[in-house]
């Protein structure tokens, strides 16, 4: 950041997601994924919203070529929607495994990328794609690199 900019402004980054079986989407993110429950709130003719807390949040900007690059590594063809959703964790496999028998489709398995993590692709609940992933052991001492591809 330049010396003359002004601070950052945003305390926080949300992805709101419209899930319409709730119940399961929760389930899915909260139970099976892990993800902790900030907050819960109800309003009138049903409304209801939970909170999960997914750790550090970034916001990854990518241009075509790149986003047919990580479906070319990480599945091997284009799948993924204009929107994906990605969980770092530390074992991917296992977290594949739960996730796929609390109801995701698995779309690719666990995939040693370029990148030096290992990634799967899933169909999770509220029609979201999400990947899964793991940072590996770079060659120098157990670092990891410092270009993420999730």
């Amino acid at each position: 950041m330049a010396a003359d900019s002004p601070a950052p402004v945003v305390r926080q980054l949300r992805l709101v997601v419209e899930a319409a079986d709730h119940e399961a989407a929760v389930a899915f993110f909260r139970d099976a994924l892990g993800l902790s429950e900030e907050a819960a709130f109800s309003g009138e003719g049903d409304a209801r919203v939970v909170i999960l807390d997914a750790g550090r949040a970034t916001l990854e900007i990518a241009n075509p070529a790149q986003k047919r690059l990580i479906d070319e590594v990480e599945v091997g063809r284009q799948v993924a929607p204009r929107i994906r959703v990605a969980f770092e964790v530390d074992d991917t496999e296992a977290t594949t495994a739960r996730l796929v028998a609390a109801g995701a489709s698995e779309i690719a398995p666990p995939t040693r990328t370029p990148w030096q993590s290992l990634n799967s692709r899933l169909d999770a609940p509220a029609g979201l794609q999400i990947t899964i992933f793991q940072e590996l052991p770079g060659p120098d001492e157990g670092a990891t690199s410092p270009t993420v591809l999730a």
